[in-house]
């Protein structure tokens, strides 16, 4: 077609060249490449004055917006916002198919349309089958706005007639540009569109949130830059054979990244789970080898979860290794240390490690219930039902002080534990009422596993 070529974008970093290669050569990403069809550049015309729109204002001189931010209806999704949708922010929520995005969205559209103007559009689904969903979940308002489009100029007329407070996409890979000869999802839609409703929130001050869909690789569809565009990126995790679904968020210019909301799957929608450390310990056997409780960070909320760890002797000459919820190699890395420093042996036993609840833990607080589980395991001794251990193990087989000792040993005491085992530095700065649990210093794993 005249006035179109063929381009490959890096789905990274947006990199465009006029043939494919197996590598970025800007991000040196590899199987990168995606090809599109952009229309040419027009010839070069004579150069215009730079003409400046907006006046720079003195920082002391600006005030901020009243509703700088706006309550959800969720505690667990301002949590992890940091306190509330931003006025003039770009959230990008994304999540495999399936998981409750949707759901979420029109949740949380039905407490934002209390008392703000809101403009629900979806490229995915109908009005009917959005009108279906919402009496399921109760959500009604005489402030939401339901629009079926996918054609992102007929999305701002609507948006310039209604003139609404939040704007929500489902999803951003459905929509597109006339003026863009590509399909719907491709990288030079996907990025038209996200700066278009970009322009519309800060311009505006027009708080938006973006669907986005997640690839088989688990990252987010579409161009990496698009990541880099927004103000938040919050992924929301959960398994479909799960009831428990997790929102974290990796990215975030107005609060922490190290915060996470838990949910639970129900019939009439997601609801909160305010404490979610009684849910994940609600279910433990008892009297049972190979499971242990840890207490872990998320951000600054103490999460006591499970650990449960397998050991079969088999004859094959390489013996599996599985984990769910916990680091592949960090999970070798304290194989190692036992076989080393504890002189178990592990070469002709499959491993099995999994987290309780479907979290994945990424501190190394969590090495020593870890450790204790595994030794468990194999030893096919019980952890006693009372005991709690956290703290990080070093490749010498020394346990090393953690950070957020006072919070974590108040949750522990809080939900019954009386045998708290915790890196010895940690004891001594402890500052709080242990209420009668007896704290039990370790320096090594040998000292750790003397506790069963």
């Amino acid at each position: 077609m005249k006035g179109l070529k063929t381009v490959y974008i890096c789905s990274e970093c947006g990199h465009t060249q006029s043939k494919w290669s197996g590598q970025c050569p800007s991000c040196r990403a590899w199987n990168c490449m995606t090809e599109d069809v952009v229309a040419e550049e027009p010839k070069a015309q004579a150069k215009h004055p730079t003409r400046y729109a907006g006046e720079s204002v003195r920082l002391d001189d600006y005030e901020i917006p009243e509703y700088f931010r706006t309550g959800t209806g969720m505690s667990e999704l301002d949590r992890v916002l940091g306190g509330g949708i931003v006025n003039g922010s770009v959230v990008l929520l994304a999540g495999e198919p399936g998981v409750g995005k949707s759901t979420l969205l029109l949740q949380i559209s039905g407490a934002l349309g209390l008392g703000r103007k809101v403009l629900y559009v979806s490229g995915e689904e109908s009005k009917g089958q959005i009108k279906m969903r919402a009496a399921r979940l109760r959500v009604s308002g005489p402030n939401l706005y339901l629009l079926n489009e996918t054609n992102v100029d007929a999305i701002v007329s609507a948006h310039e007639k209604l003139r609404p407070d939040v704007i929500i996409i489902d999803s951003v890979q459905t929509i597109y540009s006339d003026g863009i000869a590509s399909a719907p999802g491709s990288v030079t839609q996907v990025k038209d569109a996200a700066m278009k409703f970009i322009g519309i929130a800060k311009n505006e001050g027009v708080s938006v949130l973006l669907v986005g869909h997640v690839n088989k690789e688990g990252s987010i569809a579409g161009p990496k830059v698009l990541e880099h565009m927004v103000d938040a990126v919050l992924y929301f995790e959960g398994e479909r054979e799960h009831i428990y679904r997790i929102i974290r968020a990796i990215k975030n210019r107005f609060g922490s990244t190290n915060e996470i909301g838990v949910f639970e799957m129900t019939e009439r929608g997601l609801r909160e789970v305010p404490n979610p450390s009684e849910v994940m310990l609600a279910s433990r056997p008892r009297n049972v080898s190979g499971n242990c409780a840890a207490c872990v960070m998320e951000g600054t909320r103490p999460l006591i979860t499970e650990i449960q760890a397998l050991t079969a002797y088999t004859g094959a000459p390489s013996p599996r290794r599985t984990s769910d919820g916990i680091d592949y190699n960090r999970m070798y890395l304290l194989i190692a240390v036992l076989e080393k420093r504890m002189g178990l042996r592990l070469s002709n036993a499959d491993v099995y490690l999994n987290v309780i609840g479907g979290l994945r833990l990424t501190e190394t607080a969590a090495d020593a219930a870890v450790a204790l589980a595994l030794y468990s395991a194999i030893k096919d001794k019980p952890v006693p039902d009372e005991l709690i251990a956290f703290g990080e193990i070093g490749l010498s087989g020394e346990i090393r002080a953690v950070s957020g000792v006072d919070q974590r040993v108040s949750e522990a005491i809080r939900l019954g534990f009386t045998r708290i085992a915790l890196p010895a530095k940690c004891a001594e700065r402890l500052n709080i009422d242990t209420k009668g649990a007896r704290l039990i210093p370790v320096r090594s794993v040998f000292e750790l596993t003397t506790l069963i």
